[in-house]
């Protein structure tokens, strides 16, 4: 995948299910561990009816709002519990990253709550390694929509050649490759897949190099 330029190749990452071994759609299962079996038909409604998880996700409803509509009553404490205890990074990026960050241009593209993407960013020093970050709360729009890659490319200057989308969803891939973006599937849950498949980050560096 690599080629002889003097731009440099753009890989767009996924944080959930690549940079962090875990899915977000973990929080589900952990907000009903934190409340009574009473409150769990009302934490349905939340997420099923109001869609508060895609709300926030979306950029529509702050961390602090979303947890507390979901009945926190310390929202910055639990967004910290939920990522820095629930969530784990994948040491092999940090090697990949301190190896490749600057041969080729890093940007994140991740559907996630603005705020639970700082804090990821600032508790893990992500930010040396990245050049841009595409977070659906701050855009407002979320893979697999074709405009968010539309944003992408117009946003880093890139053709679709240039670039290449490494993520754990083959929906989120499908996407990216009907607008002619490269495409690697990072495969935690053993999806099927036609394209270009990797299981650890060192798997993507020699496939990187072909």
């Amino acid at each position: 995948m690599e080629k002889n330029r003097t731009k440099k190749h753009t890989l767009l990452i996924d944080m959930y299910g690549v940079i962090l071994k875990e899915s977000k759609g973990y929080f589900i299962p952990y907000t009903y561990e934190h409340f009574a079996q009473t409150a769990h038909d009302r934490i349905t409604r939340a997420f099923r009816e109001e869609q508060l998880f895609t709300k926030a996700g979306n950029g529509d409803l702050s961390s602090d709002a979303f947890l507390s509509r979901l009945g926190y009553t310390d929202p910055a404490a639990t967004m910290r519990d939920y990522l820095e205890n629930y969530l784990t990074l994948d040491e092999g990026f940090i090697l990949f990253a301190e190896k490749n960050h600057e041969r080729y241009d890093f940007v994140l593209l991740s559907n996630d709550v603005s705020e639970w993407n700082r804090y990821l960013f600032d508790l893990y020093g992500l930010h040396k390694y990245f050049k841009d970050s595409i977070v659906s709360g701050n855009v407002r729009m979320r893979k697999p929509e074709p405009r968010i890659f539309s944003y992408a490319l117009d946003r880093l200057q890139c053709s679709p050649g240039e670039c290449t989308l490494i993520d754990n969803s083959v929906k989120n891939l499908d996407a990216a490759q009907r607008l002619g973006i490269g495409t690697v599937l990072f495969n935690r849950d053993k999806e099927a897949y036609t394209g270009n498949i990797v299981n650890t980050f060192e798997e993507l560096a020699q496939l990187l190099l072909l």
